[in-house]
């Protein structure tokens, strides 16, 4: 399968790259955000936002939405359970600079589950399909879904989820293919993904187990989805994006990169990490950025013990010119 010039169109929106960057609480901010937009990421993804703090208009939660406009086109995720308070926190926020607002409906973390909210709602389809009504209702902009394909204790078929909230408004939804239980275990069920592909007319794009090019290939070819959300797989490596892109146009693997290259990305990370939230938040913030980077390098389990000591850019930056040096040796 090789796809020159493969658009996704969200309403009026047209996403050049079919190729996603999943949102991820604590993961996704603004600069990473942008290291994944330069190496060929189509759109880009927020962190959850709480519709309830957006109404309360709690400082924290603005400043998750601050957006970059090199980021064209992103998406902001809200998440939230109550259909008429969604509907006026997407109203408060329309006119922020984002492109599409999507609806999360699979987070799988108890103090968001336990709430009503995230995965919760694929409990009840009535409300969802509410949800989803109400909000592409109360903004002009695109408005989408990401769900997961089941919760324990939910009797109705994902598909029927995938068809109300389609019916709903939505533009297109995105399929985390495990279920709530699964958490990230397993393997993502890209035959379920298939099937809510054939049950709606909306774009679909599919999540879960994408590590690469040749998975990307696999998963369009496996479920006819319409794009690709990659989130995990992203983690410390935004050139999944760039490998990916060039693989549809060309069919070439690109090289991995190099430790200079990687030690390059993670200084460029933690200066814009450090210009966006200080050195000491930002540096803290960067040391699990650090393990990802540098997972499966030799010589990564002294580098992530030592990096949790490193308190300023000038100390991080000492310690990848030790330990590259020593991967280039080893």
């Amino acid at each position: 399968m090789r796809c020159k010039g493969m658009q996704l169109k969200i309403g009026k929106v047209t996403v050049d790259h079919p190729f996603l960057l999943a949102p991820m609480a604590g993961v996704t901010d603004l600069p990473f955000r942008l290291l994944c937009k330069e190496q060929g990421a189509g759109l880009l993804y927020t962190e959850m936002v709480s519709a309830k703090a957006i109404t309360f208009r709690n400082k924290n939660t603005w400043a998750l939405m601050e957006i970059d406009p090199k980021e064209h086109p992103i998406a902001l995720q809200l998440f939230g359970s109550e259909p008429e308070l969604m509907a006026e926190a997407a109203r408060q926020i329309e006119a922020l600079p984002f492109d599409i607002l999507d609806l999360n409906m699979g987070c799988p973390v108890p103090k968001v589950v336990n709430n009503g909210e995230g995965s919760a709602l694929l409990k009840n389809p009535a409300l969802i399909e509410k949800i989803v009504s109400q909000v592409a209702g109360a903004i002009e902009k695109p408005v989408t879904a990401k769900i997961r394909i089941g919760i324990q204790g939910a009797a109705a078929d994902v598909t029927e989820i995938a068809k109300r909230i389609e019916d709903g408004g939505a533009a297109a939804l995105a399929v985390h293919g495990r279920t709530r239980e699964q958490y990230y275990s397993g393997h993502a069920d890209w035959e379920a993904i298939a099937r809510i592909k054939e049950a709606v007319t909306i774009p679909v794009i599919g999540n879960g187990d994408v590590d690469g090019p040749k998975a990307a290939e696999k998963m369009l070819r496996e479920t006819d989805c319409d794009g690709i959300m990659i989130g995990r797989a992203a983690r410390g490596n935004p050139w999944i994006f760039r490998e990916i892109k060039e693989y549809f146009a060309t069919g070439k693997l690109l090289p991995r990169p190099s430790p200079a290259e990687v030690g390059s990305m993670i200084l460029r990370h933690a200066s814009a990490q450090i210009a966006q939230k200080g050195e000491y938040t930002g540096i803290r913030e960067m040391r699990r950025h650090v393990a990802w980077y540098t997972a499966g390098m030799p010589h990564s389990a002294r580098l992530r013990r030592e990096v949790n000591q490193v308190e300023s850019y000038a100390q991080l930056e000492a310690l990848l010119a030790d330990s590259l040096l020593s991967v280039r040796d080893g």
